[in-house]
């Protein structure tokens, strides 16, 4: 998922991520749900709020690659050293 796509709005930055599998259904960012953006049969993306640079973000991703949809843990860091203008 590196590097991510960031897009200000309103004050507001969001980072789009590109699971690297069409797998999952869903991701959970402090208890809210946000289900993808990409077209099925392509690598799941998703568009989710970033609240802070250079802090772990705990989030949620549900996979159905497997028997029965699991909810997995993941941690992002948003490093803003790594900040460039496109």
């Amino acid at each position: 998922m590196s590097p991510a796509q960031l897009r200000c709005a309103n004050g507001q930055f969001y980072a789009t991520i590109v699971w690297s599998s069409p797998n999952f259904d869903y991701m959970k960012v402090n208890g809210a749900r946000y289900d993808l953006i990409s077209a099925p049969g392509s690598n799941s993306t998703f568009e989710i709020p970033v609240a802070a640079f250079d802090t772990p973000l705990s989030v949620v991703a549900d996979t159905i690659a497997m028997s029965e949809p699991h909810e997995v843990e993941y941690t992002l860091t948003f490093d803003s050293a790594s900040l460039a203008k496109q």
